[in-house]
């Protein structure tokens, strides 16, 4: 491009760069720190606004067009790649007052160091291309603003769930829970005024009355699935219950550890990192071919860390695995942990197996 072309070549040149997206460009860099641009495409005013002409004259120009936000970002990279000699690339905003409209822009180029006098540094040309990336853009912030919406309502989606089954929990424990208690009662005061000589009713009777047992049971294990009322004495207190009761009932044992009576979590983000706590538990029990579970629960500055490790066959789950089919579980734990602002990670526990760290905001900081 710095030497002069034969015809031919150079039609061929003119015909190729005619024909390309954007703007074809040589840029200088002087010693001084002054610049200036000895070949601009014919792209120049359509990407730009300016002419070739006038930003040839004018070079300073092209950082006026630079957003200021956005200029410590490209006068650094450009001067990396000058020091360095390796390609420039970089991504930022132009207003375009021919337009009156902001535009993404591209470029990338190869720096080559120019001839310069011994002991003192020379000028850095690069040739390469700028580009319209505007389309881009706009789309990956209309998938951002769309992921960032479903999160929102995922979350919301969550909290009327969980205020559902708080409504649903003290319907059933307070009115079928009180229908059932009285029944038991008046069939125990029906049994006693059983005619003796007919001792069927009385084995009737009786089935009913163990009938209303297992129903309430049934009822006490329902209430405690859709809301456990041990979140009502905080989250440590729920998570040791919920300890116990997968112990008892998968028969793997568990080790809890905490050094905190308790931590500053509002209801609905204790409720949810218990549901976290609760797939995982779920996880282990389904997959993991563990034979013991340490849970630790700690304060690490103004967050909460909540690490749950089995010595499973599981060896660490990559983070892809949670987009698989079927993988609905981690993937509802890390959307929680997001609607939290904060993080759920997978990695290999120390002893094998697999380990879970949520860490999530206190609500309050941390005396």
């Amino acid at each position: 491009m710095t030497a002069a072309l034969p015809l031919d070549y150079e039609a061929r040149f003119n015909a190729v760069v005619r024909n390309m997206p954007g703007l074809v460009y040589q840029f200088v860099l002087a010693p001084d720190g002054s610049v200036r641009f000895p070949y601009l495409s014919e792209g120049c005013e359509a990407l730009l606004g300016l002419p070739a002409a006038t930003l040839e004259a004018e070079p300073q120009r092209f950082l006026e067009l630079i957003l200021p936000e956005d200029r410590a970002g490209y006068l650094e990279s450009m001067q990396s790649s000058a020091d360095a000699l390796t390609p420039w690339n970089w991504e930022g905003r132009i207003w375009i007052d021919a337009f009156k409209d902001v535009k993404w822009i591209n470029l990338r180029s190869t720096p080559l160091a120019l001839d310069s006098a011994p002991g003192k540094a020379g000028a850095v040309q690069w040739e390469g291309i700028m580009t319209n990336i505007s389309a881009g853009r706009q789309a990956q912030r209309e998938v951002s603003d769309s992921r960032a919406a479903l999160a929102e309502l995922t979350a919301h989606i969550e909290a009327v769930k969980e205020q559902e089954r708080t409504r649903i929990a003290r319907e059933i424990h307070d009115d079928l829970g009180g229908n059932l208690t009285a029944i038991k009662m008046a069939i125990a005061m029906l049994a006693r005024r059983l005619p003796a000589d007919q001792p069927q009713l009385l084995d009737k009777a009786n089935y009913v009355d163990s009938l209303v047992d297992r129903t309430i049971e049934a009822v006490h294990r329902i209430s405690l699935d859709l809301r456990p009322p041990m979140l009502d004495f905080g989250i440590v207190a729920a998570l040791e219950w919920q300890v116990k009761e997968f112990e008892n009932q998968v028969g793997i044992a568990c080790n809890f550890l905490t050094h905190e009576v308790d931590f500053e979590l509002s209801p609905d983000h204790a409720i949810a990192l218990f549901r976290i706590f609760q797939e995982a538990l779920t996880n282990i029990a389904k997959h993991a071919d563990a034979s013991r579970v340490d849970i630790d629960l700690d304060r690490d500055g103004s967050q909460l860390l909540l690490t749950i490790a089995d010595n499973g066959n599981g060896n660490g789950i990559a983070a892809a695995d949670r987009m698989k089919p079927g993988s609905f579980g981690l993937r509802s734990m890390s959307e929680r942990a997001r609607a939290l602002g904060g993080t759920m990670t997978l990695s290999r526990a120390p002893g094998g197996g697999t380990m879970v760290a949520i860490k999530i905001e206190l609500a309050l900081p941390h005396p």
